[in-house]
């Protein structure tokens, strides 16, 4: 089990320790379900009022509190409690699986293929040919990386990730399990002849370095050319990312959202869980559409959206306040 002193917390925080305890910190653990040897964290305002039944000996706080931590407990104030609770959880997080050896001997690894060093592959895995692997990349059991792929530096692609024909992952990227990058795009087309006409999906999938994508999510090829995700973009479970497709840097897709073709976000760009964008839409720099919105055209820059379809945030409240009156009459 792992123990750390009040003095090994702030070390990493950094915060202003307000209180004392004679306790030593053995997990992190929300507010209602700690124990005494516990830390949890108060990220909002309104959580204030479930810290005098909480049994946690510690919690990180914002400076902004109001509240004092109480007999035997500590608060460590710091700017940014999400954050600073963030380090917290990577001082308790446990160690990965781990490899027996570096390269399983039931790996089936194409003799043109590039591995770097100090990279570990899982059994079953499958690299094909022509495949570049950087330095330090993680690959456990049962993940197929097909022909002239790309996978950057201090990657981890997790079990039953897919990452198709000539794409591209950049370094320190995650791929969650049963994700799959470069499948072909949705395109069919009516023919009197033959009923619907796939239409041949040739482009490929890049994605840069630091981007997320969560377990079972589909980014598509493009039809030609490339589908997109720029530098730190992070995509949630059960995500549908469509065929040319173009995301800025440090987007995020809440679950179930989905991207229909050619959209382009810029950066910052936040998209609600269930929320849906038409294809050929352009959103701008920090847009933010709310859950279950659906987006039918372009969006300037800043601007926040709700509803379907999606207005903009104010216009929308006041349609729904006005619903709700007309309801009571």
């Amino acid at each position: 089990m792992k123990n750390f002193s009040i003095e090994d917390i702030n070390n990493v925080v950094k915060g202003t320790i307000v209180g004392t305890t004679n306790f030593s910190i053995t997990a992190p653990e929300q507010l209602e379900l700690a124990k005494e040897t516990e830390i949890s964290f108060i990220g909002n305002k309104k959580y204030e009022k479930f810290w005098q039944n909480s049994k946690a000996c510690a919690a990180i706080v914002n400076e902004d509190i109001s509240i004092e931590p109480g007999e035997n407990k500590v608060f460590f104030k710091v700017k940014n409690a999400d954050l600073a609770m963030s380090l917290v959880l990577e001082m308790f997080a446990p160690s990965p699986p781990q490899f027996s050896v570096e390269i399983h001997p039931t790996a089936v690894i194409d003799s043109t293929a590039k591995i770097g060093s100090g990279t570990k592959i899982g059994a079953n895995v499958y690299v094909g040919p022509n495949v570049e692997i950087g330095e330090n990349v993680t690959i456990y059991p049962n993940v197929t990386i097909l022909d002239e792929c790309t996978i950057g530096k201090e990657t981890v692609i997790w079990s039953g990730a897919v990452v198709r024909e000539r794409c591209h992952v950049g370094a320190n990227c995650i791929l969650h399990p049963n994700c799959t990058i470069g499948a072909d795009g949705f395109g069919f087309r009516p023919c009197p002849e033959r009923g619907l006409v796939k239409i041949p999906q040739i482009g490929n999938v890049i994605l840069g370095n630091y981007v997320e994508i969560g377990a079972n999510s589909s980014v598509d090829r493009g039809k030609f050319s490339s589908t997109i995700l720029g530098d730190g973009c992070k995509i949630d479970n059960l995500v549908q990312i469509g065929h040319n497709s173009i995301l800025g840097k440090f987007c995020i897709m809440a679950g179930n959202s989905g991207l229909a073709g050619s959209v382009t976000l810029g950066n910052g760009v936040i998209i609600g869980g269930s929320a849906s964008i038409k294809d050929h839409a352009t959103l701008g720099d920090g847009v933010t559409i709310g859950a279950g919105s659906g987006v039918t055209g372009d969006v300037e820059a800043g601007k926040t959206m709700l509803g379907y379809p999606a207005v903009e945030a104010r216009t929308a409240l006041k349609q729904w306040a006005i619903l709700k009156r007309l309801a009571t009459q």
